[in-house]
């Protein structure tokens, strides 16, 4: 039976053998992050409250991951390990789901902002489910991730246990002059700067350990 679930988690350990995902997911964070924080610190006419700034916007950062994606698999990845293609159901529907789900988890959050619902006891519990779906994807497979698991969910209590002050700081310059709004906007900026930098590092450590680890059929040859 342990043979046949390590056979099953090839496909996940392959996908993030270089770190990619984790950068991924990082790289969306911070994206969504500074989006947030060109809304907050700008007017409330500014370009950057239009659907179609959002669209260009969302539009340009997927296909920067995707490309640098590909790029690294194309470039780094398949030349060393080769190319392995699992079925599509497995491997599509995750980011599907992800690309549908963050912007309207980001829309319901600006929805929430507007009419001044104190939602911010709520965004913790973000950290937690992605401590959660993190370790399920990532440090079942690699064992010194579960350190990024542990970074993530004290982060989490952390966040929530934040003095009003800190969120001030984070958006109390800017047209967010609500407390409600202001308390919000921050958590959730800090929130996604905290754990989108948490996955770079974590993507980055991978990559720079794959490099290490594995090389290059014409090195080998030397």
């Amino acid at each position: 039976m342990d043979q046949v679930g390590s056979i099953l988690e090839r496909p996940k350990l392959y996908y993030n053998i270089d770190g990619v995902g984790e950068l991924r997911g990082g790289f969306v964070m911070l994206g969504y992050g500074l989006l947030l924080w060109l809304q907050v610190h700008s007017p409330s006419d500014a370009i950057w409250h239009k659907m179609y700034a959002f669209a260009i916007y969302m539009a340009v950062m997927f296909s920067i991951i995707h490309y640098g994606t590909m790029t690294i698999k194309n470039h780094i990845t398949y030349p060393r390990t080769g190319f392995v293609e699992y079925r599509k159901r497995h491997t599509v529907w995750p980011r599907i789901v992800a690309m549908f789900a963050a912007p309207l988890a980001l829309g319901g959050v600006l929805f929430a902002r507007r009419h001044h619902w104190d939602i911010t006891a709520s965004v913790p519990l973000f950290g937690l489910l992605l401590a959660a779906s993190y370790a399920y994807g990532f440090a079942r497979t690699v064992r010194w991730k579960w350190f990024v698991v542990w970074a993530m969910m004290l982060g989490s209590f952390a966040i929530a246990f934040l003095p009003a002050s800190w969120f001030d700081a984070l958006a109390g310059d800017s047209w967010v002059t609500h407390p409600v709004r202001t308390k919000l906007v921050g958590a959730l900026l800090l929130s996604l700067m905290l754990y989108g930098t948490m996955l770079l590092i974590s993507g980055g450590i991978s990559l720079w350990l794959y490099l290490r680890h594995t090389q290059a059929p014409a090195q080998e040859g030397q």
